[in-house]
């Protein structure tokens, strides 16, 4: 059986298809809800927050870990969640629980040619890469981490529950050499940005993020200097530096409003590439170390 004969046998999803699916998943962890809601430090208790993380063993090996990277180069050693807290911030926290929850919450699974390891290992570059650059641009860096590490989750929700369709998008992308997203819409009617904005909505994560999911691939649509702009931008300097490891990776189309909205020179994006390649490592093995 061809590819293109495979592809004629599976049936567009309905959009209310993956939303029935999204509404039938778990509540996220009360600590993930209490970050992911608020986006802003202002707006969460640090208390509550350190109790909670200390409560579980596992991100509280984490948090430390990760206030204890070169991601933070701190001078000296952190040794408690309360200090970790309080020198990386409550945002900096809800890298390392998100990626806890979310690893947790789509496991990989036997779907023929998705490599759910390779997807992450893509997410985690994306979150540094649009954290660099946030960094250049004087805005909130660790809104351009959270965004980048969520921007794919929509990948995540149909390759976990509709895995048979999405292996026809994997064999149509094969076949055709195109983009995911592309795939995605031809095969099945429905995207992963679809899919991630409505899971986003459904754990109701802030606006902030909600847009920045929605607008990855479509930065257009958003505010000059916009986050989806910023992760867009990320996303596309992750795939050109191959960190995912994804064998016939491509680099998605690159939006003109974008890449001159942001307005930074070819120095600089120099540099955010370096940058981008030297934290990922750091990043990866305290975010990733059980996948």
């Amino acid at each position: 059986m061809t590819n293109a004969m495979r592809d004629a046998r599976i049936e567009k999803l309905h959009f209310n298809q993956v939303i029935n699916q999204i509404r039938d998943l778990p509540a996220l962890p009360a600590i993930v809800q209490d970050l992911m809601k608020n986006i802003g430090p202002d707006e969460t208790d640090i208390n509550v927050i350190t109790r909670k993380v200390a409560m579980d063993q596992a991100l509280s090996a984490k948090t430390l870990q990760f206030a204890n990277s070169s991601f933070y180069g701190l001078q000296s050693k952190v040794t408690t969640i309360q200090q970790a807290i309080t020198l990386i911030g409550i945002n900096a926290v809800r890298h390392v629980v998100t990626a806890t929850a979310l690893t947790g919450y789509f496991p990989p699974n036997n779907c023929a040619g998705f490599d759910f390891f390779a997807l992450w290992r893509h997410s985690v570059a994306t979150a540094v890469c649009s954290r660099v650059l946030a960094r250049h641009l004087h805005v909130n860096q660790d809104y351009a981490f959270t965004a980048g590490l969520l921007h794919d989750i929509g990948r995540l929700v149909l390759v976990t529950y509709f895995r048979n369709e999405y292996e026809a998008v994997i064999a149509y992308r094969e076949e055709h050499d195109c983009h995911w997203l592309e795939a995605e819409q031809e095969v099945l009617g429905v995207d992963h940005v679809m899919a991630g904005e409505a899971l986003a909505a459904h754990w109701n994560f802030s606006d902030t993020i909600r847009h920045a999911i929605a607008g990855h691939h479509n930065p257009e649509q958003q505010k000059v200097r916009s986050l989806a702009s910023i992760v867009h931008i990320a996303d596309a300097i992750a795939h050109a530096l191959d960190l995912s490891h994804l064998e016939n990776d491509l680099v998605p189309p690159v939006s003109h409003v974008a890449w001159v909205g942001l307005d930074l020179s070819e120095e600089v994006y120099l540099q955010v590439f370096h940058e981008t390649e030297l934290l990922f490592d750091e990043v990866s093995r305290v975010l990733l170390t059980e996948k």
